[in-house]
């Protein structure tokens, strides 16, 4: 699980959009289907191979239709051909179990690889994140009929020893991915003693990533390309390329300056192939590549 001497290549997992941000307070957050795919693709010629996706309507606000889910995942593909699709199936503002499952049930093309399931309820700043036994288990078994790897989000110890429970009742089975996110207020604050906690938590054979929410990102994803795991970065958790000054970020920005820093580890960011065999997902073939990129750039 820790690699120190020998990492593996850096899977680089990037969360554009979220449902917090909006052009008012972080002007360059993408919203439309289009400028997420723009953004993606920026991000995917430096180096990032997953995307973890939330959806948007015309005024900002999330939506679960799998319909958005589709346009936004079809869009990205355009421009990023072999890049890992995640969905997210977030309670924070939709409560439903069956809305919150609605884009497992994408097929064909738009078919997600991986979707997000947090592992248990929690505060965030302004509102709380309800994630109920029985939600979690009817998430959980809906990933696995649809044959869609969960992306395991961790916010506190207890989360990590609630994932054991999982495995030893057969409802979470491998590959395991786990995305650790430390520093939200009223979740584990990032330090070394609460990462490795957790890291000892977790089985030796599953793969993670770690996540720090707004000033703590930069400090997260140091962290845990240090100790040879994985990271997530982009503007659903920060929106400040530096929280001396506020000024603010961008997805590329924020991905250009953490694949700098991985080179000076001696870690090259991982390719989709390679992430997918590092994570143990099913190799993905490859569909024609839609040519619509000049039309498409000039639309935007």
């Amino acid at each position: 699980m820790l690699n120190i001497t020998n990492p593996a290549p850096l899977i680089i997992n990037l969360c554009p959009t979220g449902m917090i941000p909006t052009k008012s307070t972080s002007p360059h957050v993408p919203i439309t289907p289009k400028e997420i795919a723009l953004d993606v693709k920026r991000c995917y010629e430096l180096g990032i191979c997953m995307v973890h996706i939330h959806a948007r309507d015309e005024n900002e606000n999330p939506v679960w239709e799998p319909k958005y889910f589709q346009e936004i995942i079809l869009s990205i593909l355009n421009y990023s051909p072999n890049i890992i699709p995640v969905v997210t199936t977030s309670g924070r503002n939709i409560a439903e179990v069956a809305k919150r499952a609605a884009a497992l049930s994408l097929e064909g093309t738009t078919k997600p690889e991986m979707a997000s399931l947090t592992l248990g309820s929690m505060n965030f700043p302004q509102s709380p994140s309800v994630n109920s036994p029985e939600t979690i288990k009817e998430l959980a078994h809906q990933m696995h009929k649809n044959q869609i790897v969960p992306e395991l989000e961790i916010f506190d110890i207890g989360m990590a020893n609630y994932s054991r429970y999982l495995m030893e009742k057969n409802i979470l089975k491998p590959p395991y991915y786990f995305n650790i996110i430390l520093g939200s207020l009223g979740t584990a604050n990032l330090s070394a003693f609460n990462l490795a906690s957790i890291l000892v938590s977790i089985p030796e054979n599953a793969t993670w990533a770690l996540a720090g929410i707004g000033r703590y990102q930069l400090a997260a994803n140091t962290m845990a390309i240090a100790l040879g795991g994985h990271i997530r970065i982009g503007l659903e958790d920060n929106p400040y390329y530096d929280w001396n000054t506020r000024s603010h970020a961008s997805n590329p920005k924020l991905v250009e300056r953490i694949i700098r820093i991985a080179k000076e580890h001696g870690r090259l960011p991982a390719t989709p192939e390679e992430a997918r065999k590092i994570i143990g997902l099913q190799e993905k073939k490859l569909t024609n590549q839609i040519k619509e990129e000049q039309t498409y750039e000039q639309s935007v």
